[in-house]
């Protein structure tokens, strides 16, 4: 793969010629909420609206349509977190083609299933990508089929540019454009097309932790790849990473401000805008959202760790009188603090309290921070010995 040649801007130009049609324009959102929040002008590129959820599809449909008759006749071979094997499994439907879709076992079950609903034969292995990629490669020797690599490939990365030639488009006055980077390719192809048609702005590839488990499965990799790695080498301004909880942050921000599902992977961008990591001053900041396909579950734990960390949910331990009408009293006196009691729940077993006792654990909706100490003082100053948990 590293002798492979890096795809030109004609090249990233004759793809948009094939995706036409195919590939959905997506649009570009302005967003009040998250320009205030960063400190400059902030527009969202909704790949997240793509067809199959992601960007992926541009670099698939451009690569399976070089196939020759009898590669056809073969059919093709993947691995992916999800995304990639989604856009895979589509582009052949289309094409006509037979698709054999490798995936970690722990790949989101959204993105799974969705393989499996475009018709592709779906294969769970391994813990990691790397270890899908090498049963596929396996296989592709086996049985004489083509592999789509996710990212290693100049026709993918031509096929991921595209968004680079809408980008400057859509918002000709971006200073500072930042994409999400697991394998490289978007970022490959998007910096390829910026460099050539507007070399002076400031393009940011943003990473997911440095090691271990990340929500953003969408770019858990261990490296970008050799081409890759070589071209976002001399492309890229900077590599800025960021933590979970970051991107929690930015899921949950796109979500309720801005109305965008978006999986961690896409919302890498914004949370490395909303640290102040992405540099390049205060001109417009052009981010990419790479995807939407984020597992129903993960969502549901995300958009909780999310609210708690901003003060919407408040959870607390206290004390009552294990007798009948205590509970009512506590209650009330949340009422009267208008919070809305999410659950509650008693322990006595394997306390250490009062035999007259029982410990109550509330979980409240509050309006921020200041809500929820408030509420904490109310509690304390009622003589309910009160604990925070979180």
């Amino acid at each position: 793969m590293a002798t492979q040649t890096a795809p030109t801007v004609r090249d990233i130009d004759e793809a948009r010629e094939r995706l036409a049609g195919v590939a959905r324009v997506t649009p570009v959102y302005g967003s009040e909420t998250l320009s205030r929040l960063a400190g400059r002008e902030v527009w969202l590129k909704a790949e997240n609206l793509q067809r199959t959820g992601s960007f992926k599809i541009r670099g698939a449909v451009n690569r399976i349509s070089f196939l020759d008759a009898d590669e056809r006749a073969a059919g093709v071979v993947t691995a992916s977190a999800g995304n990639h094997g989604q856009a895979v499994a589509w582009a052949a439907r289309e094409a006509g083609v037979r698709a054999r879709i490798y995936v970690p076992l722990d790949a989101p079950m959204a993105k799974v299933e969705a393989c499996q609903n475009y018709g592709a034969e779906l294969v769970l292995e391994g813990e990691r990508l790397e270890n899908a990629m090498a049963a596929a490669q396996a296989y592709v020797q086996a049985a004489d089929a083509t592999f789509v690599h996710p990212f290693e490939d100049p026709r993918v990365i031509a096929g991921q540019g595209t968004i680079g030639l809408e980008l400057v488009e859509q918002v000709p006055n971006a200073a500072t454009v930042l994409i999400p980077i697991g394998g490289g390719g978007l970022a490959a192809g998007i910096a390829t097309a910026l460099r050539a048609v507007k070399p002076d702005v400031r393009i940011v590839g943003v990473q997911a932790g440095k090691s271990g488990y990340t929500i953003a499965d969408g770019i858990f990799v261990k490296h970008p790849g050799e081409l890759t790695m070589g071209m976002l080498d001399s492309l890229l301004d900077d590599i800025v990473h960021v933590a979970d909880d970051e991107i929690t942050e930015a899921i949950v921000l796109l979500l309720e401000r801005s109305k965008l599902v978006v999986e961690g992977a896409g919302a890498v961008g914004i949370a490395a805008l909303l640290a102040r990591k992405a540099g390049g001053g205060d001109g417009p900041a052009l981010v990419v959202l790479s995807g939407g396909n984020i597992d129903p579950t993960l969502l549901i734990s995300v958009m909780r760790h999310g609210l708690t960390a901003a003060g919407r949910y408040l959870v607390v331990r206290t004390r009552i009188p294990d007798r009948p009408g205590e509970l009512i009293k506590l209650l009330q006196l949340c009422a009267e603090k208008r919070v809305n009691v999410v659950s509650v729940e008693h322990h006595r077993e394997g306390m250490h309290i009062s035999v007259a006792e029982t410990e109550v654990e509330l979980t409240v909706g509050t309006r921020d921070l200041a809500h929820g100490d408030e509420v904490i003082a109310a509690l304390v100053e009622q003589g309910y010995p009160t604990e925070r948990v979180r």
